[in-house]
């Protein structure tokens, strides 16, 4: 083990800086529409909270936390929220991004293997170009792997905090515009999703180190793999090491770009591969299921909404953390996959209930197999008996 911390694989400041500059700002809006508009999303996040809960019938471990000033003082929460433009969404993901690689850039440590500068910039330019890209596609993202930069009186030292909520200001006011929706209720829909991510790695506090420790584990394996073949000896000679690995991890963010860290898998990991698939299909598809659960009484033109969002959801309006990760693994065909999830939680809930689906949150044994996501039935045996 290296003595040093090892240097990222990616120069991530500068891909976030790069991504804010070259994202387009977002449609145009008078300042009582912004302001409109950013009120709205913090009432809609909030007033989600309790739908969300009373949907799911799920429990945050440790309760909620308490709204503390402001013009919902007192209200539940379940983590903070953050209203933001494209640029602070991109810096947000950068910081996703390298929680998620650190395992490669201790993999390279480890082997004796550095990436240059000159590489590091390079995947800087090629993340930044694709999340400025991305920036205005994303709607809201819950990120469980946000840390508060100082520990508020309710969190207790030790504990896992409850990540945070971003809401995507600009691209929510452009999706209601194209699509020429209820304000309210798209901002409340929005946010039903949004919050049901929430409730998951509540109510299941082990789920986000499972899932980091998963992909991480993947990413890792598959840096070893390359290093050892980019360590042959005219690539040695050439001094190409660092940067064959950097292209590994940077080129899953290419356009297209699955094929460089695809072609590395070995059977065993691109069977793990598909076992993270599975349980990001759980993730999204539950969230969908459950915020059209909540349903007209709440969400008056939710069947309006649904619809018109089906339309456009392939090439806009896609979850951040979901998009992230696709990009990450290689995962951006398999979409078919994410709607599976949302077919396995319908399945699951009509031979068990929703109490018994939710099941699933127990622990990582509990949780849906690549087979078992096809297979619903299967799962209910294993799990039920």
């Amino acid at each position: 083990m290296t003595s040093t911390s090892p240097q990222p694989v990616v120069d991530w400041p500068a891909a976030a800086d790069l991504a804010g500059r070259l994202a387009p700002p977002g449609p145009h809006a008078t300042r009582g529409e912004l302001d409109d508009l950013v009120a709205g999303l913090r009432e809609a996040a909030s007033d989600a909270v309790g739908h969300v809960l009373a949907t799911t019938r799920m429990t945050p471990v440790g309760g909620l936390r308490r709204v503390t000033g402001g013009a919902h003082d007192g209200a539940a929460e379940l983590g903070p929220v953050l209203v933001v433009d494209r640029a602070r969404w991109a810096l947000a993901n950068t910081q996703v991004m390298a929680a998620m690689t650190a395992p490669v850039a201790t993999a390279l440590a480890d082997e004796s293997v550095g990436s240059s500068q000159t590489a590091r910039l390079g995947g800087a330019l090629e993340v930044g170009g694709l999340l400025a890209v991305l920036a205005p596609r994303v709607l809201g993202q819950f990120d469980p792997y946000a840390q508060p930069e100082a520990p508020g009186p309710e969190d207790v030292p030790g504990e896992p905090q409850p990540g945070r909520l971003l809401l995507v200001a600009p691209n929510v006011l452009h999706a209601e515009r194209a699509m020429g929706v209820d304000p309210r209720d798209f901002r409340l829909w929005v946010c039903l999703h949004e919050q049901t991510h929430a409730v998951q790695f509540a109510a299941a506090p082990w789920l986000a180190e499972h899932l980091r420790g998963r992909v991480g584990g993947l990413m890792e394996d598959v840096t070893r793999t390359a290093v050892g073949m980019a360590k042959a000896p005219f690539l040695e000679k050439l001094g190409t090491v660092g940067r064959t690995v950097t292209d590994v991890v940077s080129g899953a963010f290419r356009a297209g770009g699955a094929a460089p860290f695809e072609r590395l898998l070995s059977r065993a990991q691109k069977d793990e591969m598909a076992e993270i698939t599975a349980v990001m299909a759980l993730l999204e598809g539950h969230a969908d299921v459950m915020m059209d659960a909540v349903g007209p009484r709440v969400v008056r033109s939710v069947r309006q909404i649904r619809a018109k969002f089906e339309k456009r959801r392939d090439g806009e309006g896609a979850p951040g953390l979901d998009v992230v990760l696709r990009r990450l693994l290689g995962m951006d065909a398999k979409l078919a996959q994410y709607r599976d999830g949302a077919a396995f939680v319908r399945a699951v809930e009509q031979q068990v209930g929703r109490d018994g689906l939710n099941a699933v949150w127990a622990s990582a044994g509990s949780l849906p197999t690549a087979r078992e996501i096809a297979d619903p039935r299967a799962w209910v045996r294993r799990v039920h008996g």
